[in-house]
């Protein structure tokens, strides 16, 4: 920044330099004119210097672009590792599920999608400005000097009273384009549904191309309308306005640099310099495409990312820092959820409501209830991406509250119901578990043969490093069980790296009941044979069965729990959803057997 600086100084004499040079050189031309005297050794000096500013000023030039490209580019990355820590680690999760910030976070991300200029583009563009104000600054003093002060002064406010017009229009433009942030976001998602590969398939199948290409045309329209009508505006009056100020400002000057020639007072040279440094001043007070735009704009992604770095302030939620504690406790004995609140915003209804439960360590839990019942919200706090909005959860006695996040995280392993279908190779999406154990194979490898996914590895061309996707040359698609099995390597990695409670949050919920069964039947075989913690979720109670200990969640409380006998003898809520549920699957196969039979 330091050598941008400096330069783009440079840069913004040498054309107060070249002036003055050329000026000085036309000045000794009616001597050599009169042919009293050849051209003296000075005039070679000066043409030497005018040349020579001039080269200067184009070998300097792509230093310029290579300083202002270094600076944009350090500074985004700067920018960007600000944008990854407050979005993947010091934001609250509930401000990045809030609809409600869903256009701050649009308006921090559109930078670095290159949509608008970056904020590394917007510091870059600063030395280009001062380039330009030097360059201003030696053409006032030019004007002094061959006028008089008043024509300076009268040059400078013209110049700064139209450039401050322009900049203060571009600023009220910005502004209206900020207020279409939410429009440009839909349009976005519209356009990206028609241009990517997502719903390829159910366009063509359903023709909607037509209707597609109808509503990407209406959508940008009804964005642009405004924004075209809002510039009209914004800048017609104000360059009616400016361009009277340029006028009467500029005709000023130049009428005072004309007196002084008519009245005999004005050397050739001084009508050189006089006459290229009004027309300086005059040309300042105009857009500066180098460094206006990204200024402007480049800043209002920066904007958003500060606004985005206050957190607390965002979530609405009371101060849950962690108070300075011993290390993270790995889990021994229990984990105790202690009357156990939550809503996922202030007003909103209660998804848990004062739930009490323990998990045992070196157990299967499972978690069980119909939709909606506040099983997944309950991985959650568990998982350290919520808090509690009353009680708390605590590890063999120490409040969660008190640790810090990302350290209990490291203590969890968790597949979502939503999990990760990454497009890099089968070591990547399996070495994600434990980003430190990447590059071991043979834990790798090891998790998956745990996971039941040593055939799925074999089976493909490049093994390890075959890429899961076809968008790639040698790449390979999974089935939705093929990819289960990885998820599920991805957690046992996780555990062979530290993690020692392990969370399965619904994620066959796409199977049919059978091959969910045999899914969860071996993962508790496995589970069983590490040693593991798991906590299994489901709203199918039968494929649950063979857990430690059942757990039914319903109206965000716990309705009961025991093992699955101890539970149907009981003949509570879980025996009777159980017998409906095995009755529906008994019905649905009768019917698939007699559909066969005829």
């Amino acid at each position: 920044m330091v050598g941008a600086l400096l330069l783009n100084v440079v840069l913004g004499v040498l054309p107060g330099a070249f002036i003055v040079t050329t000026s000085v050189l036309l000045g000794r031309v009616p001597a050599l004119a009169d042919g009293r005297s050849g051209l003296p050794a000075s005039a070679y000096t000066v043409l030497g210097l005018v040349v020579g500013a001039f080269a200067l000023q184009h070998f300097l030039a792509p230093f310029q672009s290579v300083l202002t490209e270094n600076v944009a580019r350090r500074v985004d990355e700067h920018c960007i590792g600000r944008l990854f820590e407050v979005t993947l680690r010091k934001a609250p999760f509930g401000v990045l599920e809030n609809p409600s910030y869903a256009d701050l976070i649009a308006d921090a991300r559109a930078a670095f999608a290159r949509t608008v200029p970056t904020p590394g583009e917007a510091a870059a563009a600063l030395p280009l400005l001062l380039a330009r104000y030097c360059q201003l600054m030696i053409a006032v003093v030019l004007v002094g000097y061959v006028l008089t002060p008043l024509g300076a002064v009268v040059a400078a406010v013209t110049s700064l009273a139209i450039r401050f017009g322009v900049r203060g229009t571009l600023g009220r433009c910005a502004v209206l384009w900020e207020s279409l942030t939410r429009h440009r976001r839909r349009t976005g998602y519209v356009r990206e549904l028609a241009t990517g590969p997502q719903a390829a398939k159910e366009i063509r199948m359903l023709n909607l191309m037509p209707w597609l290409s109808a509503r990407v045309n209406a959508d940008t329209m009804a964005g642009l309308r405004p924004l075209w009508e809002g510039s009209r505006r914004l800048q017609f009056w104000p360059f009616v306005a400016l361009a009277s100020v340029g006028f009467l400002g500029g005709s000023t000057v130049l009428t005072l640099l004309a007196f002084q020639v008519s009245q005999g007072r004005t050397s050739l040279l001084e009508l050189g310099v006089g006459l290229q440094a009004v027309l300086i001043t005059m040309r300042f007070g105009v857009a500066f495409p180098e460094c206006d735009m990204q200024t402007q704009f480049g800043l209002h992604s920066f904007h958003a990312l500060e606004r985005l770095e206050r957190v607390e302030e965002l979530s609405g939620r009371p101060d849950r820092t962690p108070r300075p504690s011993p290390l993270t406790p790995r889990p021994e004995s229990l984990i105790t959820f202690e009357k156990v609140s939550f809503s996922y915003q202030e007003g909103a209804p209660t998804v848990l409501d004062g739930l009490n439960l323990e998990i045992p360590i070196g157990k299967c839990t499972a978690i069980v209830g119909l939709n909606g019942a506040g099983k997944t919200t309950l991985v959650k706090l568990l998982a350290r991406l919520y808090e509690p909005t009353r009680g708390r959860i605590l590890v063999d006695g120490v409040d969660l509250a008190d640790c810090a996040p990302h350290e209990w995280q490291r203590r969890i392993a968790v597949i979502f119901q939503d999990y990760l279908r990454y497009e890099l190779s089968a070591r990547e999406n399996i070495g994600l578990g434990a980003p430190h154990m990447l590059n071991d194979e043979a834990a790798v490898l090891a998790a998956a043969r745990s996971a039941g996914a040593g055939d799925i590895l074999d089976s493909l061309p490049n093994g390890l490093h075959t890429p899961l996707s076809r968008h790639y040359a040698g790449g390979r698609d999974l089935s939705g069980g093929q990819w289960q099995r990885i998820a599920l390597a991805r957690a046992l990695l996780a555990v062979r790296g530290g993690a020692s409670v392990l969370i399965l949050d619904e994620p066959t919920a796409q199977l049919d009941v059978r091959s969910e069964v045999k899914f969860f039947d071996e993962f508790l075989a496995t589970a069983g044979a590490q040693g593991v913690t798991s906590v299994i979720i489901s709203h199918r109670f039968s494929t649950v069965r063979h857990a430690d200990r059942i757990v039914v969640v319903e109206y965000g409380r716990v309705l009961e729990q025991g093992t699955h006998e101890s539970l149907m003898r009981a003949g509570g809520r879980y025996a009777e959803l159980f017998r409906l549920q095995a009755q529906r699957f008994h019905d649905e196969d009768v019917q698939e057997r007699t559909g066969i039979t005829q």
